[in-house]
């Protein structure tokens, strides 16, 4: 367009104003794929931003269910989705909203049910989550696969959004704290599994600041998806009690645990349903016929050993998901002790298990390791797993 040409607004066009904004590419906003993790009242307003300027694909993951106080706080939900998945009521709202825009309701937990290569495939994820565990989890996974993620988090009428792009610069873990990693880990029992609700708090939130937050996480988003400079390794925090917006700048921290970046993935053409042998048939393969050690990021859970009645009950979960009430047997009341292990060797009876028998999610990148090579597999043949929300007929 010559720039001496008259400027024509379309109004039949629903995205005609945004384009008129001198750096807008409704392309890059077609083509552009986000994940957001959690879908409370910051992830309502995330998402609906996100629909209105029509990213291409949205892909939404929460665990829990609509209920009576979701529904001041969260735009998406109504009265009559009380008791429904969160994910299946917004991207329903969400379909209703724009159409353009291809939402993929995931319900599940975010640690366990989405694996990397959606990581990797997606422009940015948006993090509206609200504990510390999920929050390191998400910055790993975005970590070995290069991806940018925004965070949020709000209380009362306060907030803040923080921005991380890898691999330079710092992340999510740099900042924390030993009383964070001390929090988190007040979330599981003496063996490190789960104890279900036992430190789940309420927090007091008023949807003002959700919308004040999820405003600015949607905008670093967008900044993202067009490459425009972002501040990352940092915080943007909102007082609105005294309506007062500061920044601060988190240092580096070399010996970070979260600076972990997977080399780039090879195809399996394989599936979670397809067996762990023919898994490590590709590593051995992509290796040339080394022995190959499977390493997990999650570890798993093997079995309940009760030394009084001296059963072992096969247990195939990783931990995340395992309540620490099942160590109680259910014979004698003994507790039990759980076997875990964080690595697959070649000679492990787990072989002949399913791939997603051994905590590995669909979709995921799993990394083989000799005493001095390694190789990731991508479990690619699950690559379509999610397809976006349709109303049924």
């Amino acid at each position: 367009m010559n720039s001496n040409d008259p400027l024509i607004i379309d109004d039949g066009d629903r995205y005609s104003r945004m384009r008129l904004i001198a750096w807008w590419d409704q392309e890059k906003i077609r083509n552009a794929k986000v994940l957001v993790v959690g879908l409370g009242a910051l992830g309502n307003e995330v998402t609906k931003n996100l629909v209105l300027m029509g990213i291409g694909d949205i892909y939404a993951i929460d665990l829990d269910c609509v209920e009576d106080s979701n529904l001041t706080r969260s735009v998406l939900f109504r009265e009559s989705d009380n008791g429904k998945s969160k994910v299946d009521a917004a991207a329903r709202a969400l379909y209703d909203m724009n159409q353009d825009s291809r939402v993929h309701p995931v319900h599940g937990n975010v640690m366990t049910d989405i694996g990397l290569g959606l990581v990797r495939d997606v422009d940015v994820v948006i993090g509206c989550l609200d504990n510390r565990e999920a929050r390191l989890w998400v910055n790993r996974m975005c970590w070995k696969v290069g991806t940018p993620w925004v965070d949020g988090g709000i209380q009362e009428i306060n907030g803040v959004a923080k921005v991380f792009v890898p691999p330079d610069g710092s992340c999510y873990e740099c900042a924390m704290t030993e009383n964070d990693y001390r929090l988190i880990n007040l979330r599981y029992s003496c063996p490190l599994l789960k104890r279900e609700d036992i430190l789940e708090g309420k927090v007091p939130t008023a949807p003002t600041i959700s919308s004040i937050i999820a405003g600015l996480q949607t905008q670093e988003a967008l900044k993202l998806i067009h490459g425009m400079e972002v501040e990352s390794g940092g915080a943007m925090v909102f007082n609105g009690v005294a309506n007062r917006f500061y920044k601060t700048k988190y240092q580096h921290r070399s010996d970070c645990l979260s600076h972990d970046v997977y080399p780039q993935p090879r195809g399996s053409g394989l599936s979670v349903e397809d067996e762990l042998s023919r898994l490590f048939s590709v590593a051995q393969k992509e290796l040339s016929g080394h022995e190959v050690v499977l390493k997990l990021d999650r570890d798993l859970v093997t079995e309940f050993f009760c030394p009084k009645c001296e059963v072992a009950e096969p247990i195939h979960q990783p931990t995340q998901t395992v309540d620490a009430g099942l160590l109680v047997c259910p014979e004698c009341n003994h507790q039990r002790t759980p076997k875990m292990t964080h690595h697959i060797e070649s000679d492990s009876p787990l072989l002949q298990r399913m791939i997603g028998d051994c905590g590995i999610a669909r979709y995921d990148i799993v990394r083989f390791c000799t005493e001095e090579l390694e190789v990731c597999l991508e479990l690619d043949a699950d690559r379509v797993w999610n397809h976006p929300y349709k109303p049924s007929s």
